[in-house]
Formats: C-alpha cells, sequence, structure tokens
C-alpha cells in the first residue's frame, strides 16, 4: 500500500473513532453515570493501554524537571476540553455539539493572531466569520433539535481550551516529545482535573456490574482516544497535516449520524445550514494557504515562461 493511500485512510479513521465520544458515552449516562466518573475511567484505562503499547514498542517516557510543570499544565487544558464537552452532551443534541466543537481550528488562528501578533490574512478573517454565522444557525436550529445556552457556551470552551492545549504545544519545548509521549502524559496528568472534580474520589461513581457498561469504558478508552490519537500521527507522516485536518470533517459527520440514526435527534434545515456553515469555515481556513503557495507558484511558472518566450522572440527578430 502506497503511503498516501495509507495516510488518507488512517486520517479518515483517526476521524471517524474520534467522532465515537457520544456513541460510547451516552449510554452511561443513561445509566446514571455522571461525566467526571465516565471521563476519569476513559483517562485511566487509555493511560494504561497506551502505558504498556509504549512500553512493548520501547518508547521512551523521558521528561526533564523543566518540563514536567508544563506538561502538568497540558494535561489539565486536555482534560478540561474534554469534560466541558461531555457536560455539553448533557445540554444538547450530540450532533450538534460535535459540530460546533470542530470550530477550533478558527480559534487556533484567532489566538495565534492576539496573543502572538501571528500574521491573519482575509482568508483567515473571512473564515472566522463563516463559522460564527454557523454556530449562531446552531444556537437556534428550529423546532425539534434540542440546544441550551450553557450547552452552547460549554461546547465553545471545550474547543477554546483544546486550541489553547494545541498552541501550548506548538509554542513550548514540549514539540520533541513523540506523539505518544505527549498523549500519555497528557492523558496521565488530565487525570488531576478529575481527581479534583471528584473530591478526590470520594464522589466517583461505580461502573454498572452490567456487560454494555463496561463495553462502553473500554470502548471510549480504546476507539476515540488510542485508536484516534496514534492514527492521526501516523496519518500526519503519511500525507501531512492540511489533508489530515480536511479528513477531521468526518469527526463532526460521524457524531451526527450517531446523534441522528441512534439517539433519535432531530437534524432540521437551519441546522444543516449552520453545519455546512462550519464546515466549510475550517475548509477554507485549511486550504488558504496551499491553494495561495500554489497559486503563487504557478504565477511564478508563467511568468518565467513568459519571459523565456518573450526573450527568444527578440533574439529571432534581431
Amino acid at each position: 500500500m502506497k503511503a498516501t493511500t495509507k495516510g488518507y485512510i488512517l486520517g479518515a479513521i483517526a476521524a471517524i473513532s474520534y467522532g465515537t465520544n457520544p456513541l460510547f458515552a451516552v449510554p452511561l449516562y443513561d445509566m446514571g453515570m455522571q461525566a467526571p466518573s465516565v471521563l476519569f475511567y476513559r483517562y485511566a484505562f487509555a493511560t494504561l493501554i497506551l502505558g504498556l503499547v509504549m512500553r512493548l514498542r520501547k518508547e521512551s517516557f523521558r521528561l526533564t524537571m523543566g518540563e514536567i510543570p508544563m506538561m502538568i499544565g497540558l494535561g489539565v487544558m486536555f482534560a478540561l476540553s474534554s469534560l466541558l464537552l461531555f457536560e455539553a452532551y448533557n445540554h444538547m443534541d450530540v450532533g450538534l455539539a460535535s459540530t460546533m466543537l470542530f470550530v477550533e481550528p478558527v480559534f487556533v488562528a484567532l489566538l495565534l493572531w492576539i496573543f502572538f501578533r501571528q500574521k491573519t490574512s482575509a482568508v483567515t478573517l473571512i473564515s472566522i466569520g463563516v463559522s460564527l454565522m454557523g454556530v449562531t444557525l446552531l444556537c437556534n436550529p428550529g423546532e425539534g433539535a434540542h440546544v441550551t445556552p450553557i450547552g452552547v457556551v460549554l461546547v465553545m470552551a471545550s474547543s477554546l481550551t483544546y486550541a489553547v492545549y494545541m498552541i501550548m504545544i506548538n509554542k513550548s519545548r514540549l514539540r520533541r516529545l513523540s506523539g505518544s509521549a505527549l498523549t500519555f502524559y497528557s492523558l496521565l496528568f488530565g487525570i488531576i482535573v478529575f481527581a479534583l472534580r471528584l473530591n478526590f474520589f470520594s464522589d466517583l461513581q461505580p461502573v454498572p456490574s452490567d456487560g454494555l457498561a463496561w463495553s462502553c469504558v473500554i470502548g471510549l478508552s480504546v476507539v476515540p482516544t488510542i485508536v484516534s490519537l496514534m492514527t492521526v500521527a501516523i496519518a500526519i507522516q503519511c500525507v501531512g497535516s492540511v489533508a489530515v485536518s480536511i479528513l477531521g470533517a468526518l469527526e463532526p459527520i460521524t457524531g451526527l449520524l450517531f446523534g441522528v440514526a441512534i439517539f433519535g435527534e432531530v437534524l432540521t434545515p437551519r441546522a444543516v445550514l449552520g453545519i455546512i456553515f462550519i464546515l466549510g469555515s475550517v475548509v477554507i481556513l485549511v486550504l488558504a494557504e496551499p491553494i495561495m503557495h500554489y497559486s503563487a507558484s504557478a504565477f511564478q511558472r508563467l511568468a518565467g515562461a513568459a519571459h523565456i518566450l518573450r526573450h527568444s522572440g527578440a533574439q529571432r527578430r534581431r
């Protein structure tokens, strides 16, 4: 199999697998479990599984003393993003929550512009405007859809927190860590958030003694966590971050399909339009730079060819 084909397949798997979060979380909610307990089990099992995989592959766990405080901060941001999203599932349709979460690349661009003075193009501003239109439509999707103001605030905060997490990686020396080590420590230190939220585990709910409950816990730890994070790292190596970002559109689509097909959520015309705006805004943002780069390169090649033709014509006239 060619590397590019492998990359596209793994990129799609990464996006689809992350979109399965509601599939495993909602049944646990229906059994009476709360988001902090659900996420503690998810993080604990995922940390154990990923640690075992890294051990078998003989990958390094090494952190310097200076990196530990930064890694703790990173883990807290990572866990807060998960907690806010899973709490949002209690206040709005999971399909719409999954779509709103997809504005994270727009938040990244906005934060880099505000705090790091990174140059912002007109295309980026257009993308931000389009995404805001989409979010506005999803805030009032029409009759039959379930959305509350607190749900919108929670999912937007989740997206913003994850954007901060991504920028912290990009702008710190933690970039030297492998994807597996970064994820392992993000999960491990993220448990701090759930320890505090659960009053140091005194409020931790046990997993119901039911086969479905344990299947959901293990599924949540493996599919949208280990599978998604491992496949996205390989996909980026094979086809690059641009292609993987575009394939990421499969994530909210997966959440929407589960919401409509399994949980009986209503997809109104207004919601569909909002979804199109949000997906479109991210595609615009992701494709803007390569399109401008290739356009500039093509213009330079055409200008060079025209110069050669003019030069050769002038020589013939002499």
